[in-house]
């Protein structure tokens, strides 16, 4: 015969243990936050405006300026200290901020290496690093952030190459990489994001030709591919994207000329003609497109 009274006594105990579990894992995870935060705060050596003066341990982390908390696990969800006037480096600690979907640093003075430990936040959706000094190569490993739908990385000074892991991203809209260091070409594996809308590499010594996957790319509706050092010929699978409403591919060294029917063939295109200055195309062939 079964004893009700220690059937009961067990499934109270049981779901007490649940119960300690969920608050110990969920403490856990506040505190491995706001732990990260404060080893971020470190290593900045200026804040004029004072933005980071709330993260102390006199207030409950969500309560600090510049982020946000998610309402179900309390776990910073959204960091925004775009335009603060910060100097000085970014922790690799960031990459234990495993809830987090928006950072945003662009227009500061940030420098060194983007840290490799980025590529560990799985929930990321936006990447704002724009308009600092960050110096070195870009994280091989943002393929780990298999949600990001936003990459803003320009100006800076990052060199190396377009990380081909980029390629992984499905999710991807916007890749802006423009006014940096990089070389080695644009990685032709790249035509596999048919998601992204925005690609800009302008500004960087890349070299090459521009990749015939480029046309794999259905989504595309802007391409700024300015002063890249490209030589070759315009791909004819550059004609597919029938979405495109701005092409920049002015002072490279391309060659070559235009189909006559590219108005027809790319009908949302504005201003192509006056961005194709400093190349070596048939003027001629161009002036004919009516353009």
């Amino acid at each position: 015969m079964v004893n009700l009274s220690s059937f009961s006594s067990i499934h109270f105990l049981f779901y007490s243990l649940v119960i300690s579990l969920s608050s110990t894992v969920i403490c856990g995870g506040i505190e491995t936050d706001h732990e990260a935060l404060l080893k971020i705060k470190s290593l900045i050596t200026r804040d004029p405006y004072g933005a980071l003066t709330s993260w102390n341990d006199s207030l409950h982390l969500c309560d600090w300026s510049h982020l946000y908390c998610g309402k179900r696990h309390r776990r910073v969800t959204y960091i925004n200290l775009s335009s603060q006037g910060l100097e000085g480096s970014l922790y690799p600690d960031v990459g234990n901020l495993s809830f987090l979907r928006t950072l945003s640093l662009g227009n500061n003075s940030f420098q060194g290496a983007i840290p490799q430990e980025v590529g560990h936040l799985y929930r990321l959706r936006q990447l704002y690093l724009y308009q600092n000094k960050f110096n070195e190569v870009i994280p091989t490993n943002l393929s780990g952030c298999f949600n990001l739908e936003e990459i803003g990385l320009s100006n800076n000074e990052l060199v190396g190459s377009i990380p081909k892991g980029i390629s992984t991203l499905t999710k991807l809209t916007v890749l802006s990489l423009f006014n940096n260091k990089l070389t080695g070409g644009i990685p032709t594996i790249l035509g596999n994001i048919t998601s992204l809308e925005l690609f800009s590499v302008a500004g960087n010594p890349l070299g090459g030709t521009i990749p015939d996957t480029l046309g794999l790319m259905k989504s595309l509706k802007e391409i700024y591919f300015g002063g890249c050092n490209l030589y070759g010929t315009i791909p004819n699978s550059l004609y597919n994207l029938s979405l495109l409403a701005n092409i920049s591919l002015s002072d490279n060294q391309l060659t070559g000329g235009l189909y006559s029917a590219i108005g027809a063939m790319l009908p949302n295109l504005v201003f192509f003609f006056f961005q194709l200055w400093g190349n070596q195309l048939l003027m001629q062939q161009i002036q004919d497109q009516g353009l």
